[in-house]
């Protein structure tokens, strides 16, 4: 980092928000009481105060909480409970997440009983992140070998012409970002635990090469959520629709590749995907990142376009102080500080804990509850954790420098 231009931030006030925040908040509103004890995995529809609202369960959700587990286990503290917990989901998973034909489901009963199965297959992706994690956990070769075959499913159905069905017909045809961006963060994942292979290293670079050539517009400094399949983006609702929260999400998956490898042409591809979605997604006017955005700045069909989602809110907090660390540049620390100090003061719950998930664009809570079927324990924790440990880095780094 550059002390000319080290940014006016309290990396340890921000440390101490992150690791608090996740330890002493986050988890302990999830943990134990989201356990099954009769059926195994984790109940994650909860009201605001904790209390079960739905039984039924997202397949996403147990294999999210479960990497969550062991990445706390493998990363923090070897704490027993967190890895008991993370096999819980992982042992309902086993039982219960998987279908005839290998695919996985996305949502099923409390006993484990299908109810659906989408056309998509992030069921695999965060499966195979979570065998990932606990075969570091407990030097598994079985869940390293479980963790390769679901991500080379996630690959296969997502990335094999014609095989998953269309969300459309073939009269104009999409393709999307978010099947690259997810493989790009499942790779990384596999290797962080697993170890090189070159198979990570292949979908990796196929999936940041397509991205910056079809997805990221130099021309009108934007990235797309959708397009032809040529790059072309058809002037319609759906084709037109930005998402920047989720762009923001791949930006930093991309800057991480960047940091990993000691490429600045990632890291300036990364940053630049951030600068230009942060342009187009803060609310100029009550602060946050927007949900939807359009293109052309015409009208949005999505009635929830305006509403604060706190996933996106968490997206941004890691871009921005990842961008930070790996330019040195201080606008992304005032970035960082500005989406940090405007989330903190409306999210959080200060009668019962955890975050809200859904704001009115004002910041008025919009719903009470804690979880749901795509709101679990992972987002916000993931954001506390990453933060937290790109805060001690920040610090490693103040402490070298002569």
């Amino acid at each position: 980092m550059n002390e000319e231009n080290s940014p006016k931030l309290d990396i340890s006030m921000l440390e101490t928000k992150y690791r608090d925040g996740l330890l002493g908040d986050t988890l302990k509103f999830w943990f134990p009481r989201s356990l099954d004890a009769e059926h195994g995995g984790f109940l994650h529809c909860l009201d605001r105060d904790g209390s079960v609202i739905d039984m039924d369960k997202s397949v996403w959700a147990q294999g999210r909480m479960s990497w969550l587990l062991f990445e706390l286990y493998n990363q923090v503290e070897k704490r027993p409970e967190w890895l008991a917990w993370g096999k819980s989901g992982l042992d309902f998973i086993e039982r219960h997440g998987f279908d005839s034909d290998g695919r996985m489901f996305f949502h099923v009963t409390r006993e484990g009983l299908p109810i659906r199965k989408r056309r998509y297959a992030y069921s695999e992706s965060f499966a195979s992140i979570a065998y990932a994690a606990h075969a570091k956990a407990e030097n598994s070769d079985r869940s390293a070998s479980k963790a390769m075959d679901l991500f080379d499913r996630f690959i296969e159905w997502n990335f094999t012409p014609g095989l998953m069905p269309s969300k459309f017909t073939d009269v104009r045809p999409l393709i999307g970002m978010g099947p690259r961006m997810i493989a790009i963060v499942t790779a990384q994942e596999l290797r962080k635990n697993l170890g090189d292979d070159p198979r990570l290293k292949l979908w990796i670079d196929r999936c940041i090469e397509e991205i910056e050539r079809y997805f990221v517009k130099s021309d009108i400094r934007c990235v797309m959520e959708t397009v032809a399949p040529n790059g072309d983006i058809p002037d319609h609702f759906d084709s037109r629709l930005l998402n920047p929260g989720h762009a923001i999400e791949g930006a930093w998956f991309i800057m991480r590749e960047g940091i990993f490898r000691k490429d600045g042409q990632l890291v300036k591809l990364a940053c630049k995907m951030l600068d230009w979605m942060w342009e187009r997604g803060w609310d100029k006017d009550c602060g946050g990142i927007l949900y939807f955005q359009d293109v052309k700045g015409k009208a949005i069909q999505e009635y929830w376009h305006d509403m604060k989602f706190w996933w996106p809110q968490n997206e941004t907090m890691i871009a921005t102080l990842m961008a930070h660390i790996a330019t040195g540049d201080p606008k992304y620390a005032e970035m960082h500080m500005k989406i940090h100090n405007w989330a903190y003061s409306l999210f959080p719950d200060p009668v019962c804990g955890e975050w809200f998930g859904y704001l009115h664009r004002d910041g008025r809570v919009s719903s009470p509850l804690k979880g749901n079927m795509w709101k679990s324990c992972f987002h916000h924790p993931r954001m506390q954790l990453i933060c937290w440990q790109l805060c001690k880095e920040m610090k490693d780094q103040m402490s070298e420098t002569p």
